[in-house]
């Protein structure tokens, strides 16, 4: 069946209902890719458990009428499907889960999606001509489910890695026969593969080096990005004390990414300087940890931090745009966080405690804020300290305009769109080839 549009079909585990960053990547390439002449199709799970939900994102889905296929899923996440959104573990607990599914499941505890979906989306490519198909990833299943439906429908693939496989910080190889099993899958699907898009240079480059029979041509930087239309909304003056100055931190905590290091040195603050108390308000919005809250308690920061759990997407948005300051944390080199392109698209200075790599360079060259290393406590008490002043002195920095226009989601899916277009003009130069050989 053709209606004369190009199709794409997504393969994409982690998709609205379901809430937090991972989402909203290609929620965001789902609602544009139609303004260039793509129109896409969702292959994703059904209910299931998870960390959030999100209906705003879900309406978003539905006001831009793409087309989802949702199947059942035989993987862990299935247990909790009725019980609501599920709580964030203790970070032991998160630790031992994540270890447990890592030994057990190959790549990914997801695999059991792997049957379901791929008897969705076959009986999707028979039913309409797909011009490609787009694998996202982590699950690492979902680009395992990619190449299986390339070669049984020969339509072009490409992958699209939002974190790292074998780099990924947060993924455990329990022994090395672990390691050398997910390397050889990743080396079958990126061979299979026609394309591959990331989020930025770091894993272009680890690619490319770690298999020779790749070009830098073969990977393309997508990045990360903010969507405009997410930000066109009123914002209400601060309430409250107007000297003091909001902190907000946006997405959840886990791994070595926590708020040990801002609330020591915000404690160390106030003990240093007790007329400064009332000064600082730090709002992190996101799903809480007990102890993380345990933590606020123990170094007398009640009045002075406030949890306010899981919010919807726009909502969460606009606490960034009543920010008079956002704090950004990384341990590693090998992520790029969507919150801080949306830090980017708020035009609001960043406090950024992140290693020296490319974050902290983008963050420097686009005079967003000040970048601080990870765990130096001392560091962040006098970034703290003269920010309030410059707060004080209405003179606090923010991100040059023609750097935050480069992160627009809208025009980032317009790289996408390239790509997938490129694929089918290699396809046409290949044939024409062809035609002048026998002429």
């Amino acid at each position: 069946m053709t209606d004369g549009q190009r199709h794409v079909l997504i393969i994409a585990y982690y998709f609205p209902p379901m809430g937090l960053s991972g989402v909203q990547r290609t929620l965001k390439f789902a609602k544009y890719l139609p303004n260039f002449g793509w129109k896409p199709t969702v292959l994703t799970v059904g209910p299931t458990g998870y960390y959030a939900f999100d209906k705003s994102l879900l309406q978003e889905v539905d006001d831009h009428e793409i087309e989802v296929v949702r199947t059942t899923s035989l993987d862990p996440n299935r247990i909790f499907k009725s019980k609501g959104p599920v709580k964030m573990p203790p970070e032991w607990l998160r630790k031992a889960l994540q270890y447990l599914g890592d030994l057990a499941f190959i790549p990914d505890t997801k695999i059991g999606w792997k049957r379901k979906a791929l008897r969705a989306g076959a009986a999707r490519l028979k039913r309409r001509k797909f011009d490609a198909i787009v694998a996202t990833a982590p699950p690492q299943t979902d680009f395992l489910i990619g190449l299986a439906l390339k070669k049984k429908s020969k339509v072009p693939l490409v992958l699209e890695y939002r974190d790292e496989w074998l780099e990924n910080p947060y993924k455990y190889f329990p022994t090395p026969l672990h390691r050398f099993l997910h390397k050889r899958l990743e080396r079958k699907v990126v061979r299979g593969c026609d394309r591959i898009v990331v989020t930025h240079r770091r894993v272009k480059e680890n690619l490319v080096k770690r298999y020779p029979f790749l070009t830098y041509h073969d990977v393309t930087i997508v990045s990360q990005g903010f969507d405009p239309k997410d930000f066109d909304q009123p914002v209400i003056p601060k309430s409250g004390p107007t000297d003091r100055m909001r902190i907000v931190h946006a997405g959840t905590f886990y791994g070595g990414r926590n708020p040990s290091v801002i609330m020591h040195a915000l404690h160390n603050v106030f003990k240093a300087s007790p007329h400064l108390r009332g000064r600082f308000e730090l709002n992190f919005a996101g799903n809480m940890r007990r102890e993380d809250q345990s933590l606020a308690s123990k170094l007398g920061l009640q009045n002075a931090v406030n949890f306010l759990g899981y919010l919807e997407h726009r909502v969460c948005v606009k606490h960034l745009l009543e920010a008079d300051l956002l704090w950004l944390v990384l341990e590693n080199d090998f992520q790029s966080p969507g919150k801080l392109y949306e830090y980017l698209g708020a035009r609001k200075p960043v406090l950024a405690s992140v290693p020296e790599g490319y974050l902290r360079q983008l963050i420097v060259e686009s005079q967003a804020g000040v970048c601080v290393e990870p765990g130096d406590v001392k560091g962040h008490e006098e970034a703290l300290v003269e920010l309030l002043k410059q707060f004080d002195q209405k003179k606090l920095p923010n991100p040059a305009e023609h750097v935050v226009e480069k992160f627009n989601r809208a025009a980032l899916t317009g790289v996408l769109a390239k790509l997938l277009e490129t694929l089918m003009d290699i396809d046409r130069n290949a044939i024409t080839r062809i035609e002048e050989q026998t002429t």
